[in-house]
Order: structure tokens, then C-alpha cells, then sequence
């Protein structure tokens, strides 16, 4: 099952909407964000990530390599849990104490950037102490560095990344994709799907009508709602969807969808007829990106994980097993040289490092501001239900 796709859905949206998500009281001041750090003290810490989305040992998953060594050489004990299954879920359970000014019980989190985009906002996130992390400073990539919501990755580093693009059963369809305007062709009708939630399928969507996703408008996204919508009823659309796309492609029921990068990857190794493909208009770039929570009391031993991860051989083995974009780009020359075939293969690979070509096509979105967020959600969420 997909990381990133993991339970999302429509569901999470009207969760988002009644956590009150934007609500000026919420916000916490940059000088009441810091609790007392007990770092030096208690050599521990507690992270917060999504299922399926660490390195395991593959004798006994309980073990996670890179922790491991991370703890031997630090002697900081991590407490992981995998607890994150859904962003609105997450931010639900974790929004009313950092509403009140209270610690969470976790002192590294991970979420998708449009969500800590809410954080930030929020001020929910502490600053990280960037003279403390060297690998992050040197080895972060520079396309991920000035996201709009966190000019300077000040209070946010990106864990993992990825391109929404379109994946296609290139043996049942019996031609090429290039262009995300080729799903609505005539032979496509109802073998198409789209992502259900928002934040996943607006982007890509607007870039196949030409739209500069950086900088869209009210406009553009009314335009794109109206275009969807007739293909709903027109029955182009199959149906959106959470992970089940993977379902959906590799039976044959769809032949054409948007799809994730790291997904397409893992299921390759079982049907080489998928391909994915960022279309010639562009695809999106995304991340989601690890978070130190306010009031968290162990700040420090969090920031130094954090480094720790950029660390290129530390985020060539961690890329080697979660196959999505890897932040680190100095990583790739570790795989490379590492004189194992598959390594060797994946140094090579564009979804999991990008070459000049295709970082060409890919674009960030801006994200969707808290005034806009409520009533754009009502309206794809009526449409995703139609």
C-alpha cells in the first residue's frame, strides 16, 4: 500500500473543516512556542511518521536500520510510531493541545506540505536551529528549499518527496501518454480516475490547462471545477480515489490515472506494462516534511535526527527502501558508487532523483490559502460525491 495515499479521501476534508482549521485564536506567538527542553537529560525521543515510510531489515520489520545506527551512535533512544494515517486526522488529534499552549508527546512529527503549510501558519512549528544541522544546510535540495509557507525551510525539512503525474497501462492502452489533456480522449471514457482529496489533484490538473501552479488563481480553480464536473457527468471519470488506484490499474479497470511517483515505482516490480509519465505541460513537485511541535521536550535530540538524515549516505539507504524523490541529491552519487546493480539502477532512476529535464517540468504549488480553503473544499467535495 501507498505511504502517501494511505487513507486519504474526502473524509479527511470535512474532518479539517470541523477542527476549525484557521481560527485567528489558534495562533501561538513565535515567543511562547519553546518548552523546556530536556535533551541534555533524557536521551530520548518521540517521532511521529506515516506507515510504510522508514527502512526496515528485511529478516524482522520491527527493526529500522538508520534509527538503529542513529541510536547507537548518538546513544538517543527514538520512540517511533507510525500513528499518521490521515493529515486531517493527524492535525485533529494533536490541534487542541498546541491550541492551548500544551506539549503533544511528540517531539518530531511528519506531515504533507500543504499541512505544515497550516502549522506554520498557526505557529504550531518551532524554529530549528539551522547552525546546529550542517547536512541539512548543505544537502538540502535547493528546489525544496523556499517553499511560499516557510521562506527558508526555517521551521520545516522536507523527509521525502514526490511528482504527481500520470500513470497508464501502456500494454492495454496500446499507445503513449505525454499530456495530461490526453486522459480526456474518447477512448479514455470511463477508465479514467482522478484523486479524491484536493490538496493531491488540483495542481496537475491545472497545469494540463496551462495554468502557472506557483501563482494560481480563485479563477483557475472555478475554471478547472467546472471542467471536472462536466466529465463527471459526461461518466469520462471513472471516480476518484485514495490508494485503490493501484488496485484499479493493475486489474485493468482504469487504464489512465493520476498517480504518485513512489507508488508507480513499487509497482513496476510486479507489472512492467505501468509506466508514469510527467506530462509535457508538468507535473507537481511535492514533499512532506518532518516538524518539531511546540513544546516539545526533547528539541534538540529531534534537530539532531533531522541532520542525521541528511547525511547522504544515511538518505541513500533510507531512499533505497521507500523509493520516493529523495531531498538529499548527494545521495544519488552514494547509490551510484555503491557497485550493487539495483543501487545502482535506482542512482539512475528520474522518480527517485530527477534529472535536469524533468526538474524542468515539475513546479510547486502554492498552497491553498485559510480563506479560500473552506468554501474550494466544499465545492471539489461536491463534485468528488457526484
Amino acid at each position: 500500500m501507498s505511504r502517501r495515499s494511505l487513507l486519504r479521501g474526502i473524509g479527511g476534508a470535512a474532518s479539517l473543516l470541523a477542527a476549525g482549521c484557521g481560527v485567528p485564536a489558534a495562533y501561538v506567538d513565535e515567543r511562547d512556542r519553546a518548552g523546556r527542553d530536556l535533551s541534555a537529560r533524557e536521551r530520548t525521543l518521540d517521532f511521529a511518521n506515516w506507515p510504510l515510510y522508514i527502512d526496515t531489515d528485511d529478516e524482522d520489520t520491527r527493526k529500522r536500520p538508520t534509527l538503529d545506527a542513529f541510536g547507537g551512535r548518538t546513544g538517543i533512544s527514538v520512540r517511533y510510531t507510525e500513528e499518521i494515517n490521515d493529515n486531517d486526522e493527524f492535525f485533529g488529534k494533536i490541534g487542541p493541545s498546541l491550541m492551548n499552549h500544551q506539549e503533544t508527546g511528540r517531539d518530531l512529527i511528519v506531515v504533507s506540505d500543504w499541512m505544515a503549510a497550516r502549522f506554520v501558519r498557526l505557529g504550531w512549528a518551532q524554529e530549528m536551529d539551522r547552525a546546529k544541522q550542517p547536512h541539512v544546510a548543505a544537502h538540502l535540495d535547493p528546489q525544496l528549499r523556499t517553499p511560499a509557507f516557510d521562506r527558508g525551510r526555517r521551521h520545516s525539512v522536507p523527509w521525502q518527496s514526490g511528482i504527481t503525474g500520470i500513470a497508464y497501462n501502456r500494454r492495454k492502452l496500446g499507445r503513449e501518454l505525454r499530456s495530461t489533456g490526453e486522459l480526456w480522449a474518447d477512448d479514455l471514457r470511463g477508465k479514467v480516475t482522478l484523486l479524491s482529496g484536493l490538496d493531491e489533484s488540483f495542481a496537475l490538473l491545472m497545469q494540463g490547462n496551462g495554468v502557472d501552479v506557483t501563482r494560481w488563481t480563485g479563477d483557475d480553480f472555478h475554471a478547472l471545477c467546472e471542467q471536472v464536473e462536466r466529465l463527471v457527468r459526461a461518466k469520462h471519470i471513472r471516480r476518484f480515489t485514495g490508494n485503490d488506484y493501484i488496485k484499479d490499474l493493475s486489474t485493468g479497470d482504469v487504464l489512465a490515472c493520476q498517480a504518485y511517483s513512489g507508488d508507480v515505482i513499487q509497482l513496476q516490480a510486479d507489472n512492467p506494462d505501468i509506466e508514469f509519465v510527467v506530462p509535457e505541460e508538468g507535473g507537481e513537485l511535492w514533499a512532506e516534511s518532518l516538524l518539531i511541535p511546540n513544546r516539545a521536550r526533547h528539541k534538540a535530540n529531534a534537530e539532531k535526527l533531522v541532520d542525521y538524515y541528511y547525511e547522504p549516505e544515511v538518505a541513500a539507504e533510507l531512499a533505497a527502501w521507500v523509493n520516493y524523490v529523495c531531498p538529499v541529491p548527494a545521495a544519488q552519487d552514494v547509490l551510484a558508487d555503491s557497485g550493487d546493480e539495483e543501487l545502482v539502477a535506482l542512482a539512475e532512476d528520474p522518480l527517485v532523483f530527477p534529472d535536469a529535464a524533468m526538474r524542468g517540468r515539475l513546479a510547486i504549488a502554492r498552497d491553498i490559502t485559510a480563506e479560500e480553503r473552506q468554501s474550494f473544499a466544499r465545492r471539489w467535495n461536491a463534485i468528488v460525491g457526484l
